[in-house]
C-alpha cells in the first residue's frame, strides 16, 4: 500500500467527473458531503438486471457498478461554487483489468487468487490522497503484487497529467 498526495485537486476532479479518466474503474462506494452527505453503494443489486441486460451493458461477473455509470449523479452532487467538506470514492479494477495486472505484473499471484485492486481517494481537509490496496482470497507473505499496483498508481496519475507525492 503507499499513499499519494495529489497536489492539483481541480485538475483531478475535472478528468474525473467531466472526463473519462477513472471510467475504467468499478465504483464500490462514494460518499460526498456538501450541504448533506450523500452515499452511493455502487454494488449492484441482486437480481437487478436479468442476464440478458448485465451481458448487453457490458456487466456481466461485475458486482460493482462502473464508475461511467454514477459520473454524471457525482458531478450533480460536486458542482457548484463551493468545494465539498469531504469526498471519499473507492475505486477498483474491473475483473478483465484486474486479471490483466496480475498476469502482467511477474508475481506468482493468479487472478483467481485477488479479491480486489483498490484506489481510495479521500478528500478531507483540504487535501486529496488516494491510498492504493490488493485484497486477497489468500494468505502469502508475497507483496510483489502490491508493489507493482503502487507502482502503476503512481503512472496512471502521471499518464493523466496529475502531480502525485508519495507521502508514505
Amino acid at each position: 500500500m503507499v499513499a499519494l498526495e495529489i497536489t492539483e485537486i481541480g485538475a483531478l476532479l475535472q478528468q474525473m467527473l467531466k472526463g473519462t479518466m477513472f471510467d475504467h474503474f468499478l465504483l464500490q462506494e462514494a460518499v460526498i458531503s456538501t450541504a448533506c452527505e450523500h452515499q452511493i453503494d455502487g454494488r449492484i443489486t441482486e437480481n437487478y438486471y436479468t442476464e440478458e441486460d448485465a451481458a448487453r451493458m457490458g456487466l456481466s461477473g461485475y458486482r460493482c457498478v462502473p464508475f461511467s455509470m454514477v459520473r454524471p449523479i457525482c458531478l450533480e452532487i460536486m458542482k457548484g461554487k463551493r468545494k465539498p467538506a469531504f469526498f471519499k470514492f473507492v475505486f477498483l479494477l474491473s475483473p478483465e483489468n484486474q486479471a490483466n495486472t496480475i498476469i502482467h505484473s511477474g508475481s506468482s499471484y493468479r487472478p483467481e487468487d485477488v479479491s480486489g485492486m483498490f484506489l481510495n481517494l479521500i478528500y478531507k481537509n483540504s487535501r486529496l490522497t488516494c491510498t492504493t490496496g490488493v485484497s486477497y482470497h489468500i494468505f502469502s507473505m508475497d507483496k510483489s503484487l502490491e508493489k507493482e499496483w503502487d507502482r502503476l498508481a503512481a503512472v496512471f496519475f502521471r499518464r493523466h497529467g496529475i502531480a502525485a507525492e508519495i507521502i508514505s
